[in-house]
């Protein structure tokens, strides 16, 4: 009778290990099933990335800003980069994007017609590439930007206005992409049936130090009382331009109207004597973060407008306290 017993206990014991053993393999291979889901579906963190020009321009700070608070909203990784203006590295930053698998790239072309070759590199990846700030060839889901036709012509507008439309300008202009190319055909429209004359026009590359250098130039090229006013295409040019002014002794001179609204220019138009009187006021965190979404249409199949335009508006020295800025 007690042997009988004990091989029930056995047997039992037996049993109980068995369906505890096909309990731990069928929750293992559950486990391993969500896992395979998960991957098949996707389900990884979202990732942006984002090449601008340079991060020396604190327009672009700016705009990293914006996206950076835009990933934060959607729980998205964000990658920013700065290209210097050097084609060769935004094609590579580009390249590193598609390496990552970003979800959505964000460019803001150092060269619309050279850029092209990345842009297909990443539709080809199956990454939905936004261009921001300025167009790209190579087939970009959506442009969003500024109305950069709108700020050249608000300046050039502004310059008639102080001028009496008439008078000799120059113009500093900038990198060949679109935005600099709508401002000057913006500004030049605008101007087109005045007096006004343009008596030089210079390449200032978009930053400060290079502007200082050709407007140096340009004043040393034109007598003193020669030049009435200068557009430069934004706002670190206007700023090398005041510089060059003062350092050549001619800020009885001529004016100066810029692009952007940046911080640093509102700070110098607001101190006593600056020759800044105006600039074209963007939002580059608000165009970001509108390229953020039209993104994630695009992702999610979404349609989209092929152009969005964001709306500027003049800032000048008498209206400095009633704009936000960014």
């Amino acid at each position: 009778m007690r042997k009988n017993v004990k091989m029930l206990l056995i047997l039992v014991l037996m049993f109980v290990m068995a369906v505890m053993t096909a309990c731990t393999s069928a929750s293992e291979s559950s486990s391993e099933s969500t896992k395979d889901n998960k991957e098949q579906k996707g389900d990884k963190k979202l990732t942006i990335g984002l090449t601008v020009g340079t991060l020396a321009n604190p327009f672009f700070v700016a705009m990293s800003k914006g996206v950076e608070e835009a990933g934060k909203e959607l729980g998205a990784d964000v990658f920013v980069e700065s290209a210097e203006y050097d084609l060769a590295k935004q094609t590579s930053q580009i390249e590193n994007f598609i390496t990552k698998k970003v979800d959505v790239i964000l460019l803001n072309a150092v060269d619309t017609k050279g850029i092209a070759a990345a842009v297909q590199q990443a539709k080809d990846a199956g990454i939905p590439v936004i261009a921001v700030d300025t167009n790209a060839d190579g087939g970009v889901d959506a442009t969003v930007t500024s109305d950069n036709y709108q700020a050249g012509k608000l300046a050039g507008e502004y310059v008639i206005e102080q001028l009496g439309g008439k008078g000799n300008i120059a113009i500093i202009d900038g990198p060949p992409v679109s935005a600099v190319t709508d401002r000057i055909k913006g500004f030049e429209d605008a101007i087109k049936d005045s007096k006004i004359k343009i008596v030089a026009k210079q390449n200032g590359e978009g930053n400060r130090e290079k502007a200082l250098t050709v407007m140096e130039s340009i004043l040393q090229a034109n007598p003193s009382g020669s030049i009435d006013a200068v557009f430069a295409i934004n706002d670190p040019e206007a700023i090398g331009v005041e510089i060059a002014q003062e350092q050549a002794d001619r800020k009885d001179e001529f004016f100066i109207v810029g692009v952007d609204g940046a911080p640093e220019v509102t700070e110098a138009m607001a101190k006593k004597g600056s020759t800044i009187r105006a600039t074209s006021a963007q939002s580059p965190s608000d165009m970001v973060k509108k390229a953020v979404e039209i993104g994630m249409k695009v992702k999610n199949g979404e349609d989209v407008e092929d152009l969005i335009k964001v709306p500027v508006k003049l800032v000048t020295q008498d209206k400095l306290d009633s704009y936000q800025g960014w």
